[in-house]
């Protein structure tokens, strides 16, 4: 299976992929305002390339517990800098974190690759037309009541099949709007709209998620549903997402998009030499 982006395409059948975080807002739940000025976003970028990273995903919207959405004026003022610098130094893939057609339109012409919508196209499915025009890829996640209430406690049936269903549908309104299945990755959204159980119900129907045919993508790390099973704070929640990063893997999971770069790629290099029955072409890449 490959995921096809604006920069070329990921074959996923050989390695996973591993996608470097970058937050560009003060109030981000593990590294707000520590790379708010376009010199250290790309500071940060560097070493996360330096460290592995297959892709870097710029966001200037804050989607923590709490958080307060902003709008895309605010929104495209935070990223505009960072990402222009960082498109004119680094050959990896760009990723944008949005909801919002503009900015997603914006960060395309400024060298963006992919858009990733923790909406699901559920704030303005716009964004999908976006998409669309400039063959970029597209990462719709499964979420609720975003953006005001993104993370208010939700009741479901069966996560796991309500997780496929909703992505199901969005990828079948994508896909009408003109974006190809190719360039599609699916995200569970462990996290969001979700208390600490029903994220692990989440992760354990991944396989139901990769039976609709499209990579899933997903994003573990430091989140709030490990302190919460742990007991930990943000800064000792690296083991835990490690090992949710791993299971996810063996549950078929190829693109992790993490703060911890270089210890997710070693993991998952580890993670493919146990699990994958042929040696995987660069598995000493690091």
């Amino acid at each position: 299976m490959a995921f096809h982006h604006r920069a070329g395409a990921w074959d996923l059948s050989g390695r996973a992929r591993v996608v470097g975080i970058l937050n560009l807002t003060h109030d981000s739940f593990s590294d707000g305002g520590r790379y708010t000025s376009p010199e250290l976003a790309l500071a940060r970028a560097e070493e996360m390339a330096a460290e592995g990273a297959d892709a870097i995903d710029v966001g200037g919207q804050s989607t923590r517990p709490g958080g307060r959405p902003v709008g895309p004026e605010v929104e495209w003022g935070r990223v505009e800098g960072a990402l222009g610098a960082i498109a004119a130094r680094l050959s990896l893939p760009i990723s944008v974190d949005t909801y919002h057609a503009e900015v997603a339109r914006r960060a395309l012409d400024a060298g963006a690759s992919i858009v990733n919508d923790v909406s699901g196209l559920g704030v303005d499915p716009a964004l999908a037309e976006v998409v669309a025009r400039a063959g970029a890829g597209l990462v719709l996640m499964h979420s609720v009541g975003a953006p005001d209430s993104l993370h208010a406690p939700r009741e479901y049936g069966d996560v796991a099949e309500e997780v496929r269903a909703f992505l199901e549908q969005r990828m079948a309104l994508a896909e009408s709007r003109g974006v190809p299945l190719e360039r599609i990755a699916l995200d569970p959204g462990v996290g969001f709209s979700k208390k600490a159980e029903q994220s692990l119900d989440a992760l354990c129907g991944i396989p139901r998620l990769s039976s609709l045919g499209r990579p899933v993508w997903i994003g573990v790390s430091r989140k709030s549903f490990l302190g919460a099973l742990t007991g930990e704070p943000v800064e000792g929640r690296l083991a835990a997402g490690l090992g949710a990063t791993v299971a996810a893997f063996a549950l078929g999971a190829r693109i992790f998009r993490t703060h911890d770069v270089r210890e997710t790629v070693e993991a998952l290099r580890l993670a493919e030499r146990v699990l994958t029955p042929e040696p995987v072409a660069g598995a000493a890449r690091r």
